[in-house]
């Protein structure tokens, strides 16, 4: 699994390459320029919504921060490649998702398609989280729920679910047991 510094790298990169100071950057993302700087030296992992927020920030797709070469033909994931897993903090959430991009190298890409092992919440006071754009989710293995606004979806194996995500949500295990979802999310930046 890639170090949390390996993202944070890339967004310290992509906003000197840009002339962009850290609390420009903060202010433009509405968060602390703390946490920026946090993120950017890879001391925390963070959920999916700051790193949004950053890449709007920054004029660039979340991809960016996942991608190596780009290509700009069709991206194959093969069952046997071993793929890169990117660690995000759930909000309020220690454990978190691990994030498997399917995608990472395709240029121009609008949609972000991963696998994602979902884990349990370490308590049921877990923060929901917004941002631009929508998202679709497929259970592979296991159960989750979506809190999203003020409902609760519970989906098995072989159920999905869209929404957009610019209503407050989180997606988590239940039964105390991981589970593994494909999800596509789509945000405008």
């Amino acid at each position: 699994m890639p170090a949390n510094n390996e993202v944070g790298a890339k967004i310290r990169n992509l906003r000197e390459l840009r002339g962009i100071s850290l609390d420009e950057l903060a202010q433009r993302c509405q968060m602390q320029a703390q946490q920026v700087n946090k993120i950017e030296a890879g001391e925390i992992a963070t959920s999916l919504t700051p790193l949004l927020k950053i890449a709007r920030g920054l004029g660039v797709r979340l991809g960016t921060f996942l991608d190596d070469a780009e290509a700009s033909g069709p991206v194959l994931s093969r069952a046997q490649d071993s793929c890169r897993t990117v660690r995000f903090a759930g909000a309020g959430d220690v454990k978190g998702l691990d994030f498997h991009p399917l995608a990472a190298n395709k240029s121009d890409r609008n949609m972000e398609p991963f696998i994602i092992d979902v884990h349990p919440p370490l308590s049921s006071n877990f923060e929901l989280s917004s941002h631009e754009g929508e998202e679709f989710i497929y259970v592979l293995d296991g159960a989750v729920e979506i809190a999203w606004g003020k409902e609760k979806y519970l989906l098995q194996q072989g159920e999905s679910i869209y929404y957009d995500s610019i209503t407050p949500h989180h997606v988590h295990a239940v039964n105390g047991k991981d589970a593994r979802i494909l999800a596509v999310v789509y945000a405008p930046y």
